[in-house]
């Protein structure tokens, strides 16, 4: 990313700090000079945040919120000049596919929202960057795993296959509104299955990548590795790195409209449990089981943050593999569990 300068040095809030995407996000702009504040129900699991502050409070009670936002990095007054906005109620397919969850999913991602929109506004906050997800693309346009259409366009007639993709349409469309009303710049990115170390991989919200590599991991040559559903499923998936760094190449752009963040290449679940294996010189089978799947195909549409900002990310696949799997077998070694 471009260097920053004693000019260009910001004072920058993360929300969602204590996650995945958000403790590597507040790691990077660190690194670029940038005071960093962060916020989350809790800590980093592994390790300490690198944030200048990291605030543990519940960013669905208002008044926590607006007092975040009083205090600013540490001292009264102080105004963030911009917001990351990752904080989500979320998980994999074993999460929010399962139905029991969508009440919670719904309810704790908007008041989370709708809390910090309008902490940003009566705190004069100029520009905020929102973390929607694939999820929000039509199921209509994902049952076919050889052809999905996911260019940013076919988001409507809406029609997402889970109450978590309705309420990312929801989010997309309210910090289009307040950008509208409030002359508020919006920065908004479509993520498509990030993944990559310091991520869940074992608590029941881990995502597809990580379970089957655990899996591989703790299995013995020979043995059967479980999928759920078909296995011809597709997706793409980008590792956390080049996330990272398409976040805020959209964050400084003039984009003001949803871009996907995403690899191109898609690949089945199958194939995927055996691209792991080869990885580590195992020979593995699969038994397909009953499971939620999600939709049957699901790959960035990379065309238009091209044809925008001029970049798209373009790491291999097996490199993101190599560097997560090599991971998560340090954490079965020594015991380590998420929480």
């Amino acid at each position: 990313m471009t260097n920053t300068t004693e000019d260009t040095t910001k004072t920058i809030l993360v929300c969602g700090a204590g996650g995945f995407i958000g403790s590597h996000l507040v790691t990077a702009l660190k690194k670029q000079g940038h005071t960093v504040v962060g916020v989350d129900l809790k800590a980093p699991l592994y390790g300490e945040s690198t944030a200048d502050k990291f605030w543990i409070g519940d960013l669905r009670n208002a008044q926590f919120v607006n007092n975040l936002f009083d205090i600013g990095s540490g001292h009264y007054n102080t105004q963030f000049d911009e917001v990351y906005q990752l904080a989500a109620d979320m998980g994999g397919a074993g999460y929010i596919f399962i139905g029991e969850n969508d009440a919670d999913i719904m309810h704790n991602s908007a008041s989370i929202n709708l809390n910090v929109l309008e902490s940003c506004r009566t705190h004069n906050v100029k520009k905020i960057f929102y973390s929607s997800s694939a999820c929000m693309y039509p199921e209509h346009n994902q049952l076919d795993p050889d052809n999905p259409d996911l260019a940013e366009h076919t988001a409507y007639p809406a029609n997402p296959d889970s109450d978590y993709g309705w309420e990312k349409l929801f989010s997309e469309r309210l910090y289009a509104a307040y950008g509208r009303c409030y002359n508020i710049e919006i920065r908004v990115a479509r993520f498509h299955n990030i993944f990559g170390p310091e991520g869940s991989w074992n608590n029941g919200k881990e995502k597809s990548p990580a379970a089957l590599m655990r899996k591989v991991a703790m299995a013995n040559d020979g043995d059967a590795i479980e999928v759920w559903g078909p296995g011809n499923q597709t997706r793409s998936f980008l590792f956390i790195d080049e996330c990272v760094e398409g976040i805020q190449r959209i964050m400084e752009s003039d984009v003001r409209e949803p871009l996907n963040l995403g690899s191109t290449r898609k690949i089945s679940m199958n194939d995927l449990v055996y691209l792991i294996a080869k990885h580590v010189g195992k020979n593995v089978t699969i038994e397909n089981v009953d499971g939620p799947r999600g939709v049957m195909g699901r790959t960035s549409d990379n065309k238009l943050i091209k044809e925008l900002i001029g970049w798209a990310p373009d790491e291999d696949l097996e490199t993101g593999i190599e560097k997560t799997y090599k991971w998560i077998s340090e954490q079965i070694a020594s015991g380590q569990e998420d929480a």
